[in-house]
C-alpha cells in the first residue's frame, strides 16, 4: 500500500544553520519558514519535501510515507492497530501545513512517528535548485531513503514487513552490525534498518539521489568551502550501487548525497552481502558522532 516516501521532519537547535546547508551544499529550494519558525525546503515541484523545526535536541520528527487516498490509509491503519499502534487523524490545518491533502499518524513500536498521507500538493514546473545543479531523482520513487536504528531488529523487521509492507531489497552484515533494506518502488530501498546500539536509537542517514555524478562531487567541494564537515568519502555501495558521499548536517544527521541507484524489478531475489562497500566510503571523521542516535 505504501508507494514511496514522501516527506521528512526534523528536530534541532541548529535550525539556523540548515538554511545555508539545505540550499547551498544540498541544491534544494528554502520555501517561506512554516509555523514556529520550522524550515521548509523542496526538491521538485511536490510543494515541500522537508521540515527543520527548532528544538532542544536533535531527532526525528516524523516519516511520511504515500499512500493512494483515504481509504488505502485506512485499511493499512486496521493492520497497524490490530498490533497495538493508534492511528489519529490530522486535522486540516496540520494536513495544510504538510502540503497533503490528508494523513493519520501513529508511533511505531520503535518510537519512531510515521505520517501515512495522500493527495500531495504539486506545483508543475516550478522547482528552483538553490544552486545550480540537475536536480533530484525522485518521482514515483519518493524522496529517496531513511535508515533508522532499531532496539530491536528482528521485531522492527517483522513490524515493518508484516504490518507496514515493505518488501525486503537485501541484507547487508557489515562486522557485528546487520542492516536490513525494503523497498516499496522501484527505489532499491526507501527504507533500511539497523541492528540496536545500546541505549540508543534514531536515524543513521538520509538519502537523496541526484540526477548527476557532477552534483554528488560538487556538494563535497562546497562543504570544504563552507565549513560542513564531510563524513565519508565518495564510494559505491554493494546492494544498491549508489555512487555516494556522506555529510555532516547541522543537526548531526548524515546526509547520503548520490547518483545511479539501481532499479528493483519484479523478479528482485534479495541478496545478503558481508561489506556495505565495493570501493570508497571510508571515514573522514571519526570524531564525529556516526549518526543522529538519541538516548532513550
Amino acid at each position: 500500500m505504501i508507494r514511496s516516501m514522501a516527506y521528512l521532519g526534523l528536530s534541532t537547535p541548529a535550525a539556523d544553520d540548515w538554511r545555508s546547508f539545505g540550499r547551498d551544499v544540498l541544491g534544494l529550494e528554502n520555501i517561506t519558514d512554516g509555523e514556529e519558525g520550522a524550515l521548509r525546503f523542496r526538491m521538485d515541484d511536490a510543494d515541500c519535501r522537508m521540515w527543520i523545526h527548532p528544538g532542544e535536541r536533535n531527532d526525528i520528527a516524523y516519516i511520511g510515507w504515500t499512500l493512494v487516498g483515504e481509504a488505502e490509509v485506512l485499511a493499512l491503519g486496521e493492520k497497524i492497530e490490530a498490533h497495538g499502534p493508534k492511528l489519529q487523524r490530522a486535522t486540516k490545518e496540520e494536513a495544510d501545513e504538510r502540503k497533503v491533502a490528508g494523513f493519520y499518524w501513529f508511533t511505531d513500536p520503535s518510537g519512531f512517528r510515521h505520517e501515512l498521507t495522500w493527495g500531495q500538493w504539486v506545483t508543475p514546473n516550478t522547482f528552483t535548485p538553490g544552486r545550480p545543479m540537475s536536480g533530484f531523482k525522485t518521482g514515483d520513487q519518493g524522496m529517496g531513503h531513511i535508515v533508522l536504528v532499531v532496539p530491536d531488529l528482528r521485531s522492527a523487521d517483522r513490524f515493518y514487513r508484516d504490518v507496514m509492507g515493505f518488501h525486503a531489497s537485501d541484507t547487508i552484515f557489515d562486522g557485528p552490525r546487520e542492516l536490513l533494506f525494503y523497498h516499496c518502488n522501484g527505489r532499491h530501498h526507501s527504507l533500511a534498518i539497523g541492528s540496536p546500539v545500546p541505549g540508543k536509537m534514531g536515524a543513521h542517514h538520509l538519502m537523496l539521489e541526484t540526477n548527476s555524478l557532477d552534483d554528488v562531487g560538487r556538494a563535497v567541494d562546497l562543504c570544504g568551502e563552507l565549513g560542513f564537515p564531510v563524513s565519508k568519502s565518495i564510494g559505491c555501495h554493494t546492494n544498491d550501487r549508489m555512487v555516494s558521499s556522506y555529510l555532516f548536517s547541522p543537526s548531526v544527521l548524515r546526509i547520503e548525497y548520490g547518483y545511479g541507484g539501481i532499479a528493483i524489478h519484479d523478479l528482485w531475489e534479495p541478496k545478503t552481502y558481508n561489506r556495505p562497500t565495493i570501493w570508497g566510503h571510508k571515514e573522514q571523521r571519526p570524531d564525529l558522532p556516526p549518526a543522529m542516535l538519541i538516548e532513550r
